[in-house]
């Protein structure tokens, strides 16, 4: 079940015990395992979400973000061989207005992924907001602060966390992030609309055949759909 925003004013400080920490440590191995195959081909990766922040579940993913536009067939190469195997891949654009992303899923919660057209700033600190750690970081046993689907802002401490809502601490939160109130306000919205009324399908969401690359797939979408045409041509 997805976990719902908390409107209320609630501060409270989370301790892990031993099997969250093993939990994080093999969520964060694998994910290391990924951002060093993409690093060897000079490709900066982050992890972002709950493996960035700490507070990890069973059911936590495993996001791997390329900021920039890199060659998909780099990507694949890079994957292939570190003998990382691919399932499924997939084009998503979550609204007309947002860019299009590629997706690699590797295994179950588990996906690499990079933008096909540039992002809007917005768009970008949407991985700041969640909380994103590179590879160095990665390495060093960083966490980071960022916000989760309940809105609560998780703040990583020597235990475990602190977490506090976000509503009506938007400037605060974007000033400890290093994000707009812009950012901030805009995934308030949506997660609050979510939670009222529902989870509403993405504009597209497209499988590629094995013979086609990602760049095949956006120039067929293009051409068939005037919104994706629009929204590659604001980007360039």
């Amino acid at each position: 079940m997805t976990k719902k925003p908390w409107r209320r004013l609630e501060h409270r400080e989370v301790v892990y015990d031993a099997e969250h920490w093993a939990l994080l440590e093999r969520f964060r191995v694998e994910a290391l395992r990924i951002m060093e195959a993409l690093g060897c081909f000079h490709l900066e990766a982050v992890v972002h979400g709950s493996i960035a922040r700490g507070d990890v579940t069973q059911k936590s993913d495993i996001d791997v973000f390329i900021p920039q536009q890199p060659s998909s067939f780099i990507v694949e190469t890079a994957l292939e061989k570190a003998g990382i195997l691919v399932n499924r891949r997939l084009v998503v654009q979550a609204t007309p207005t947002y860019a299009m992303k590629a997706y690699i899923e590797i295994g179950e919660n588990i996906s690499v992924s990079f933008p096909l057209m540039k992002m809007r700033k917005v768009e970008r600190e949407f991985y700041k907001f969640s909380g994103e750690v590179a590879l160095k970081g990665l390495r060093n046993g960083l966490r980071i602060h960022g916000v989760d689907k309940r809105l609560m802002l998780i703040e990583p401490t020597k235990h475990g966390h602190r977490e506090s809502t976000v509503v009506g601490c938007e400037e605060h939160v974007a000033k400890l992030l290093g994000i707009s109130v812009e950012t901030v306000l805009d995934r308030v919205h949506a997660l609050l609309r979510r939670d009222e009324v529902g989870r509403t399908g993405v504009f597209i969401e497209k499988e590629l055949s094995a013979d086609e690359t990602f760049e095949m797939a956006l120039k067929r979408l293009a051409d068939q759909n005037p919104a994706v045409r629009r929204r590659l041509k604001s980007s360039s």
